[in-house]
């Protein structure tokens, strides 16, 4: 059974076809939730969990790659696009978009069920992604202003004694330094604590002048 705060939006106006693919998906242990436009989906309050999105091309009003690029412009959730009557235009259109398949109705089954595996397995790397993201900016602003220069420099390969002639401080105010950045980031190597800036690309910014 897949985790239950896991979840498929199904959005298609064909509400035969959403009610048949949302059967199939709950047969196969997925959480599913039906929109039969839109717009309605749109106006949803989505709630905080891994998902993926079953979207239909064609509908009336709201068409699927317009919702495609209302949803892109405040949030980030894989599509999976359903079409009788797609064409090489819109294909690629939606996958410029970033879709993750787009199988034409009727939908084989199996093929179904693995685009749906793929999308929230890329949700949830994603989501993965965007925690640690936060986890590591939360470490670097718990860093003094003077700390973040020294950072700064040590990443962009200066040894102790070139950043100190660089900040005209003492070498072992730098060591002291070092020592604070390498606890307060949870470094356990150089290496580590390197990785970790890699993602603030403090390698290539200025850090914020400051002093102890």
């Amino acid at each position: 059974m897949e985790p239950t705060n896991e979840l498929v939006y199904i959005v298609d106006d064909e509400s035969n076809v959403a009610e048949a693919l949302s059967t199939l998906l709950r047969t196969h242990g997925k959480s599913v939730q039906i929109f039969t436009s839109g717009q309605d989906f749109l106006h949803f309050a989505r709630r905080d969990s891994c998902a993926s999105l079953i979207l239909d091309l064609n509908m009336p009003g709201l068409g699927g790659l317009e919702v495609q690029k209302l949803i892109a412009a405040k949030t980030s959730i894989p599509v999976i696009f359903l079409t009788g009557r797609g064409s090489i235009p819109s294909t690629v259109s939606a996958m410029k978009e970033g879709a993750v398949d787009f199988p034409t109705k009727p939908v084989e089954e199996e093929a179904l069920l693995a685009s749906v595996e793929q999308a929230l397995q890329q949700d949830r790397v994603s989501r993965l992604e965007t925690m640690e993201q936060a986890r590591v900016v939360a470490l670097y602003e718990s860093l003094t202003p003077r700390e973040r220069e020294v950072l700064s420099l040590l990443v962009k390969g200066l040894l102790n004694k070139q950043a100190t002639f660089e900040l005209g401080i003492t070498e072992y105010t730098v060591q002291v330094h070092r020592g604070h950045i390498m606890r307060k980031m949870e470094a356990d190597s150089f290496a580590t604590l390197a990785k970790l800036a890699s993602k603030l690309k403090v390698a290539t910014t200025s850090a914020t002048n400051g002093n102890m």
